[in-house]
C-alpha cells in the first residue's frame, strides 16, 4: 500500500510532483469559492430587483457564457505556451473581473454585475480548462481519475465558504434593518482579485513542467500532429454531451437551492427555532451566524430565511465536500465508469423524491442529491480524456465548453418553476442525471477500454 500511495504523484521518468499537485489544487479551492458565490448572488438580484426565477438566472448565463467563450482560447494557449501560461492567464484575468465589482457597485446596473461575473468565469475557464487535465498527468498514469477527484476536494472546500462569503456580504443590513447587500457586494472579489494576483506570482516563478499523457490511440504523430479527428474518438465526444447534462443538473440545483429552501420546506416546528436561540445564546461565537435563519411567512408560520438558507447552502457543500473525499477513496476500489454510472443512478432517485414533494424527505434527497453529485465533473473529464496523448489540452477545452450546459437548464427550471412549483422542476436534472449514468454504463463499449 505505502508503494502504491507513493506512486500516486509521481511520473514514470521518477519525479516526484506532489508539490506542484497541491500548487495547482489551489486553484480548485478558488474556483470553488467563486462559483459558490454566484447562487447566493442570483437570490440577492431576486429580493433587490423584483425579479423572476427564469429572470434571475440571468447570473449562471453570464457566468457560464464566460466559460463557453474562453475554453478553446484557454486550451489553445495552453497547447502553444504549455500549461503554466495558461494558468498565469487565467488568474488575470479573474483578477480583472474582480476588481470591475468596484465600478459596478458605482454603477449600480444589473448589466454591470454581469459584466463582472462574465469576467471573472473568462478566467476560470483558463483555469479549468489547464488545471482539469493537468491534475491528471501528475504521476502515476493509473491515479488519474483519483488524482482529479482528490483536487476536486478543494473545489469543495470553496464552494462551502463561497454562499458564507455571500451571506454575509450579499444579505447584510444596516442598523435600521435596512439591506446594505448592494454596497457591500464588491468586498469578497476585491478579496479574490487579490489573492490571485498572490497566485499569479507564485506560479510564473514555479516549477510547472509541462507533461503530456501516453496517445492510445494512434491520433497524433511524434511531433503531436493530429492524424485523426478528436471528434473521432466516441468515448471523448460523449463524454462531452455528458459533462453539458451533468453542469446543467449541477447548476440548475445549485442555483435554486435558495429558493428550495424558503418555498418549499414545510413550516419549521416552534421548538427548533427555540433550540436554535437557546444554542446561539450559549455559544458566543456562533451567536451571529445563527441569528436570523428563520422568518414568519404571512400565515405566521415559521420558514427558513434568505441568509438560514444561504448557511444551509454551506451545509450542502460540505456534503458534496465529503461525497469527493469518499469517490476518491472508492475510485482506487472501483472503475470509474462503474462509479460514475452509480451515483447517476442514485441521483435520478434522489431528485425523482424531491419532485414527488414527500416533504422532509424530499428535502434530504436535495442534500444528498449533493453528496452523490461530487465525482460526477471531474470522472467524466477523466473518461473523457482518457489515453489521447498530445489531443488532451485540445480535448480539455471541449470538455470546459460543455460547462455552457449550465447556463441553459437553470432558464428552464426557473421557467418550470415559475409555471407550476420548484419542486416540479426538478425533472430537468433527473432526465440529465439518466443521461449522465448511461454514459458511464457504455464508457467501456466506447473508449473500447475495461477501465480507465
Amino acid at each position: 500500500m505505502a508503494a502504491t500511495k507513493s506512486r500516486m504523484f509521481v511520473t514514470a521518468d521518477g519525479r516526484n510532483l506532489l508539490f506542484t499537485f497541491c500548487l495547482v489544487s489551489s486553484l480548485y479551492l478558488l474556483w470553488g469559492f467563486c462559483n459558490g458565490m454566484i447562487d447566493v448572488m442570483d437570490k440577492h438580484f431576486q429580493e433587490q430587483l423584483h425579479l423572476t426565477l427564469s429572470q434571475s438566472a440571468w447570473v449562471q448565463f453570464a457566468h457560464y457564457l464566460g466559460y463557453f467563450l474562453m475554453a478553446l482560447p484557454a486550451g489553445a494557449l495552453a497547447s502553444k505556451l504549455g500549461y503554466k501560461s495558461g494558468i498565469v492567464a487565467g488568474l488575470l484575468m479573474v483578477a480583472a473581473g474582480g476588481l470591475w465589482f468596484l465600478a459596478a457597485t458605482q454603477i449600480a446596473q444589473f448589466w454591470a454585475f454581469l459584466l463582472g461575473v462574465c469576467v471573472i468565469a473568462s478566467g476560470l475557464a483558463f483555469l479549468e480548462t489547464v488545471a482539469n487535465p493537468y491534475a491528471t498527468v501528475l504521476g502515476d498514469k493509473r491515479y488519474a481519475a483519483v488524482r482529479i477527484n482528490l483536487a476536486q476536494s478543494c473545489n469543495g472546500i470553496g464552494w462551502v465558504l463561497g454562499p458564507i462569503a455571500g451571506s454575509l456580504f450579499f444579505y447584510s443590513v444596516d442598523t435600521q434593518g435596512r439591506s446594505t447587500g448592494s454596497e457591500t457586494l464588491y468586498i469578497p472579489y476585491v478579496g479574490v482579485a487579490i489573492l490571485v494576483l498572490v497566485l499569479a506570482v507564485i506560479f510564473y516563478f514555479a516549477n510547472v513542467p509541462d507533461l503530456e499523457t501516453e496517445d492510445e490511440y494512434g491520433s497524433s504523430d511524434s511531433d503531436g500532429t493530429s492524424l485523426r479527428s478528436i471528434w473521432s474518438h466516441p468515448h471523448f465526444a460523449m463524454a462531452v454531451a455528458a459533462q453539458f447534462l451533468y453542469v446543467a443538473a449541477q447548476t440548475g440545483i445549485f442555483s435554486f437551492f435558495i429558493n428550495y429552501m424558503t418555498s418549499q420546506v414545510p413550516a419549521i416546528p416552534q421548538n427548533w427555532h427555540t433550540n436554535m436561540e437557546s444554542v446561539a445564546a450559549n455559544t458566543g461565537f456562533l451567536q451571529g451566524w445563527l441569528s436570523g435563519w428563520f422568518r414568519a411567512d404571512t400565515a405566521g408560520a415559521l420558514v427558513i430565511s434568505n441568509k438560514g438558507a444561504a448557511n444551509l447552502a454551506s451545509l450542502a457543500f460540505i456534503f458534496f465536500l465529503v461525497g469527493r473525499v469518499v469517490g476518491a477513496g472508492l475510485l482506487r476500489k472501483m472503475a470509474a465508469h462503474r462509479a460514475l454510472a452509480l451515483y447517476g443512478v442514485i441521483n435520478v432517485l434522489m431528485t425523482l423524491v424531491v419532485f414527488a414533494k414527500l416533504g422532509w424527505l424530499s428535502v434530504v434527497c436535495v442534500f444528498l442529491s449533493y453528496f452523490f453529485m461530487s465525482i460526477m465533473f471531474p470522472t467524466i473529464f477523466a473518461l473523457g480524456i482518457h489515453g489521447l496523448g498530445p489531443l488532451t489540452k485540445r480535448a480539455a477545452a471541449f470538455l470546459v465548453m460543455a460547462i455552457i450546459g449550465g447556463a441553459i437548464v437553470p432558464k428552464l427550471m426557473g421557467h418550470i418553476a415559475d409555471e407550476t412549483d420548484l419542486s416540479r422542476s426538478f425533472i430537468v436534472p433527473m432526465v440529465c442525471f439518466a443521461l449522465v449514468a448511461l454514459y458511464g454504463f457504455k464508457w467501456s463499449e466506447l473508449s473500447r477500454r475495461r477501465a480507465a
